[in-house]
């Protein structure tokens, strides 16, 4: 009796667990009167990082010489881009966009297309091999400093497909690289909430629909990493504005 008591409570126990993880789950709810967050991303401290990388390898698909990997572009208003502005730890709100569910990579001339992709987390990422040489697609989440591999998968052939559904747990985003070409360099956003912008041509943001109340700012920068620009709040059917600084 006592351990059927014991395994009870311990039942007991899993399910509150299970009930209060649920409960931290973004909910997707009809927003009405939203508000939005608007503003820039200026540069400030960061610097254009370009890296020259020698083609050593197939040669005859991926271009001969050398190649140059743009990992922090400054626009010429002094505007960061690829940084992407969200809130942080939002708990409901309007439904993520279906076509964020679906992320395709490809692989052609031994470059990543899109080099800075964007998809919801638990969404379906597919990777295609259009070239004629093996590539190893090897992506990692991004965890502060450090990097925890998500795949690591190899691809053959010319035509080869890959279809994985990303859940990541600690990060916001993944680095992507191909172990067999060194100069191959990607980026991809991984939503866990719609609330986020990735920056237009001229460092501007634009979140909207946002259900009025008070949410914390954060940026990512695949090459960058993360910063914390405090809170903000919302009104219902108001607008705030505030320009950022990495």
């Amino acid at each position: 009796m006592k351990n059927m008591m014991r395994k009870s409570a311990i039942a007991l126990a899993m399910l509150g667990m299970a009930t209060a993880a649920s409960a931290k789950g973004y909910k997707e709810v009809e927003v009405t009167d939203g508000g939005s967050f608007v503003g820039t991303v200026a540069a400030g401290d960061a610097k254009a990082d370009t890296r020259t990388y020698t083609i050593s390898k197939d040669p005859e698909i991926c271009g001969e010489g050398s190649r140059e990997v743009p990992f922090v572009q400054i626009n010429e208003n002094g505007t960061l881009a690829g940084a992407v502005v969200f809130l942080a730890d939002i708990e409901e709100g309007k439904a993520m966009p279906e076509e964020l569910m679906k992320l395709t990579i490809n692989q052609e001339h031994c470059e990543f297309s899109p080099a800075l992709g964007l998809m919801a987390n638990t969404g379906e990422l597919t990777a295609i091999n259009d070239d004629g040489t093996l590539h190893n697609i090897h992506m990692y989440e991004q965890i502060g400093k450090a990097r925890k591999t998500v795949l690591n998968v190899s691809q053959p052939n010319k035509g080869d497909v890959l279809t994985k559904d990303i859940k990541l747990r600690r990060g916001n985003g993944m680095k992507v690289e191909c172990d067999a070409h060194d100069f191959m360099h990607g980026f991809v956003y991984v939503a866990k909430t719609p609330y986020f912008s990735l920056v237009d041509d001229t460092g501007a943001f634009s979140i909207t629909d946002i259900p009025a109340g008070t949410y914390k700012v954060m940026m990512w920068h695949g090459f960058l990493g993360e910063k914390k620009f405090g809170e903000i709040t919302v009104d219902a059917g108001g607008e705030v504005s505030m320009d950022l600084s990495y």
